[in-house]
């Protein structure tokens, strides 16, 4: 039997709902910060990802699977241990073109008060 979808789509999703929930994936301060890492490091196991974040170890586990399952970072496993990496360059590419923009842009993002 088919994994299901945590999440509901319509039968023909509009491309741009899809962009957004793409980009809703990147939205949280977390899951951004373990991008930064495995971008930095490469590759990194989950126990060292938790202890660099100093955040709970299933809170942590929930965005790492958020990001895999949007095809953000990949797996391996090495007997009991599993190490997460960017699944794709372009991950590291977006993440950087973010950076680039803010800084033209910081003081109007933190002075935004239509996004929490």
């Amino acid at each position: 039997m088919a994994q299901l979808a945590p999440f509901r789509l319509p039968a023909v999703p509009a491309r741009a709902d899809l962009v957004a929930k793409y980009f809703r994936a990147l939205g949280d301060p977390t899951r951004l910060r373990l991008l930064g890492l495995l971008q930095d490091e490469g590759e990194l196991s989950a126990g060292e990802l938790t202890r660099r974040l100093g955040q709970p170890q299933s809170k942590v586990s929930n965005h790492l699977a958020c990001l895999r399952w949007c095809g953000f970072v990949t797996t391996r496993r090495d007997h009991r241990v599993i190490y997460y990496r960017l699944a794709d360059q372009r991950v590291a590419a977006l993440l950087g073109l973010a950076e680039g923009l803010l800084d033209d842009n910081a003081e109007r993002v933190a002075a935004c008060c239509r996004i929490p």
